[in-house]
C-alpha cells in the first residue's frame, strides 16, 4: 500500500519509521513533515490543516490510505474531506475529534458511558471559577477547554495562579474546565479503534513539566518510556473494558464513530483508574518510544482501522525490549522558543547502536539542519531494561548539541530506581 502522513512533527516521524518497517507498505509520503522526515521519505509542502490542500495531494498522489498526524487537521475537518473523496482515512471525523477538542464534550461522553474521571466543573466567569476551585481545594487543576497543544493545563497550589490562567482563558473567548485533583501516577495509553472494535498498545509515561523533579510549566511532553514494569496486572484490560470500549460504544451510539487511537491519559490513584483527558490522536513523545517497540505491522492496523476491520484478537508482537526517548527542546521553550540554530552531531547519535533521532521542529538551510520549533527532536533508545534504554538515550543526547539546548536529564529515572508507587484505597 501506499501511505500520506499528514502533519510536521515527532509524533508524525515515528509513525513514518513504523510504516517504513511494514512489508506491506510500499511507500510513504508526508506532507509538510520536516528536516528529518525528508530523509526518509518524500515530503510535499502543503497546510495539512486545510481539507482541500490534503485532499489534492491525497488524489495526485493515489495513496491507499491516509494517517492524520496532529489534532489541529482533525479538528478542521481533514479526515471528513479525504473520506468525502473516497480515501481510507486513519484519522476520526471533526464530529468524534470533539472528543479531544472540547474537555467539556469528552465529560459529557464520559457521564453518559460511565468512564470513571475526575469530578469537574465548566466555568465561563470568574466567579464561576472560584466557587469551583473553592469547592475542590488545591491543589487547583484548571483546563482550556479548546486545543492548547498540551500547555492548557495548570496544576498548581496557588489560588490566585489558578484564577489567573482560568481568566487568561476567558480573555481568549474561551471556557475552563475545573477538575479535583488526582493522586498517583499517570498512565498514557493509545487504543486503535475501527468505530466499533479497540485494540490497545503498550501503555507508556510522559513528562510533562520542562524542567528535572516535575518542576517549571507544562509542555508538549520531554520525553516519554515504555513498557511500565510498576503497573498492577490487567491494568490495560481494566482501561478496555472500563474506558475505551464504553467511550467507543457510546461515540456510536450518537452516530459519530470514531476511527482512529483514542489517547487514554489516565491517572492510577487509590480510588482506581481515572481518566484525566482524551486525545483523538497519538500523543507525543509517547510515540516515539511505544511504536518503536512495535513488530507488528503498522501500515495493516492502521488500514484494518479504517475499514472498520480491526481484529481485537490480534496478538501484536513487541519488542521485548524497553524504549525511552528524551526531547531536546530549543532555548526558551515553552515560552518564545529560539529558531534557527544549527544542530550538529545527529550522525553521531543515530549510528549508536539501538539509538535513533525522531525530528519535531527541525528544518533544514544551506545544507545544514536547523531548529525551527519548541521541541526540536527526541533522542530514542532500545535497551535490555530501564537503565541500560537511559543510558542509551543520554548517550544519544551527548552527541547532540545546538545554542540554548534544553532538555530534562530525569525521563524515566523514577521509574528506573523503583521509585514509583501505585496508591492503595487504604494510603
Amino acid at each position: 500500500m501506499k501511505v500520506l502522513v499528514l502533519g510536521p512533527g515527532g509524533r508524525e516521524h515515528a509513525i513514518i519509521r513504523a510504516l517504513k518497517a511494514d512489508s506491506a507498505v510500499t511507500e510513504v509520503h508526508a506532507a509538510p513533515g520536516n528536516a528529518g522526515i525528508a530523509q526518509d521519505v518524500t515530503t510535499h509542502a502543503i497546510d495539512a490543516n486545510n481539507p482541500q490542500e490534503a485532499t489534492k495531494i491525497a488524489q495526485e498522489l493515489a495513496v491507499d490510505l491516509v494517517v492524520v498526524g496532529p489534532e489541529a487537521p482533525l479538528v478542521a475537518g481533514v479526515s471528513d474531506a479525504l473520506r468525502d473523496a473516497g480515501f481510507a482515512v486513519f484519522g476520526p471525523s471533526k464530529a468524534a475529534a470533539t472528543l479531544e477538542g472540547s474537555k467539556a464534550f469528552a465529560k459529557e461522553i464520559m457521564a453518559a458511558a460511565e468512564v470513571p474521571t475526575a469530578l469537574a466543573h465548566v466555568a465561563t466567569t470568574e466567579e464561576e471559577a472560584i466557587a469551583a476551585l473553592d469547592a475542590f481545594g488545591a491543589p487547583y487543576v484548571v483546563k482550556d477547554d479548546g486545543l492548547a497543544a498540551g500547555k492548557g493545563v495548570v496544576v498548581t497550589e496557588d489560588r490566585d495562579a489558578a484564577t489567573a490562567h482560568a481568566n487568561a482563558c476567558f480573555a481568549a473567548g474561551g471556557s475552563v474546565v475545573i477538575e479535583e485533583y488526582l493522586d498517583g501516577p499517570e498512565v498514557s495509553l493509545f487504543v486503535l479503534c475501527d468505530g466499533t472494535n479497540v485494540l490497545p498498545l503498550s501503555p507508556a509515561q510522559d513528562f510533562k513539566r520542562i524542567f528535572d523533579n516535575d518542576e517549571g510549566p507544562n509542555t508538549g511532553g520531554m520525553g516519554a518510556y515504555t513498557p511500565l514494569p510498576w503497573l498492577p496486572e490487567g491494568f490495560v484490560e481494566e482501561v478496555v473494558e472500563r474506558v475505551a470500549r464504553p467511550t467507543i460504544t457510546e461515540m456510536a451510539r450518537r452516530g459519530t464513530p470514531f476511527v482512529g487511537v483514542l489517547f487514554c491519559g489516565l491517572a492510577v490513584t487509590k480510588r482506581g483508574v481515572r481518566v484525566i483527558e482524551f486525545n483523538a490522536r497519538f500523543g507525543d513523545p509517547e510515540t516515539q518510544a511505544v511504536l518503536a517497540r512495535l513488530r507488528t505491522g503498522l501500515g495493516q492496523l492502521l488500514m484494518a482501522a479504517a475499514k472498520n476491520e480491526l481484529a481485537e484478537d490480534i496478538a501484536l508482537d513487541w519488542d521485548p525490549r524497553t524504549a525511552v526517548d528524551v526531547v531536546m527542546a530549543a532555548e526558551n521553550y515553552p515560552d518564545t522558543p529560539h529558531k534557527g540554530d544549527v544542530i550538529s552531531g545527529l550522525d553521531a547519535a543515530n549510528a549508536l547502536d539501538g539509538v535513533h533521532v525522531a525530528h519535531a521542529g527541525t528544518a533544514e538551510k544551506d545544507g545544514e539542519i536547523i531548529t525551527a520549533g519548541g521541541r526540536v527532536l527526541a533522542v530514542v533508545a532500545l535497551g535490555d531494561d530501564l537503565a541500560s534504554a537511559r543510558e542509551l538515550a543520554y548517550k544519544g543526547i551527548d552527541a547532540i548539541s545546538w545554542d540554548g539546548a534544553q532538555y530534562r536529564k530525569d525521563i524515566a529515572l523514577a521509574a528506573a530506581e523503583n521509585r514509583i508507587t501505585v496508591p492503595s484505597a487504604d494510603s
